[in-house]
């Protein structure tokens, strides 16, 4: 599958807004977009009216760059997410929160979506037992997620259990970094989604 091989910062100053796509560098102040926060290119800082429609484009961008997911895909969530009860836009959301990578970076085991993605790919993960190596897999509210006892000796695993930052991100999440086990305590709502997102905009392109 074709992944973006480019500096990442560019996405963010692209879109107008950090997508925290570096983990721990997007909170520093060498971070590129603190430096240049226009969009990228020779004519970037100029001022361009933008329609409905470019408008729309933009969120749906901006919405796959953060959680690093081709066109497909994302568009496979719009349409499970249609077919689900409830609001389809908020339903999309949950789908793609409910991601194991993303899962992964919520509970704190990774600082970005991308680590978190090697992580999962890398068979360093069990989740109910079973080993998942499919960043994409949708977990479920009760599902166990435990680092592979073969791999706990990892240096990055050590030094995750030393660290004495927060378990998790989110409340519907729970991580033990002494035993490195988490738990999916319930299914994320749209107030448990912390990103800057305007959904609505994205089910009106789609929906044209």
């Amino acid at each position: 599958m074709a992944r973006y091989r480019e500096a990442k910062c560019k996405l963010c100053r692209r879109e107008g807004g950090k997508l925290f796509l570096k983990g721990d560098k997007c909170y520093m102040e060498k971070c590129p977009f603190n430096k240049r926060p226009v969009a990228p290119g020779q004519h970037g800082a100029d001022r361009k009216k933008v329609s409905e429609y470019g408008l729309q484009l933009r969120e749906k961008q901006k919405t796959k760059r953060i959680y690093g997911v081709q066109e497909g895909q994302f568009r496979k969530y719009y349409e499970m997410a249609d077919r689900m009860k409830g609001v389809t836009g908020e339903n999309m959301l949950s789908l793609l929160e409910r991601r194991l990578d993303n899962v992964v970076f919520r509970m704190g085991i990774a600082p970005s979506r991308t680590l978190a993605r090697q992580i999962v790919s890398h068979a360093h993960l069990m989740v109910n037992g079973q080993t998942v190596t499919v960043p994409s897999y949708i977990v479920k509210a009760g599902d166990v997620i435990v680092v592979k006892e073969n791999r706990k000796g990892n240096k990055y695993f050590t030094e995750l259990k030393e660290t004495k930052a927060n378990n998790s991100l989110v409340k519907w999440v729970e991580f033990d970094r002494e035993k490195l086990e988490g738990k999916v305590l319930a299914l994320p709502t749209r107030e448990d989604i912390d990103s800057q997102i305007a959904e609505h905009m994205i089910v009106e392109l789609y929906s044209k």
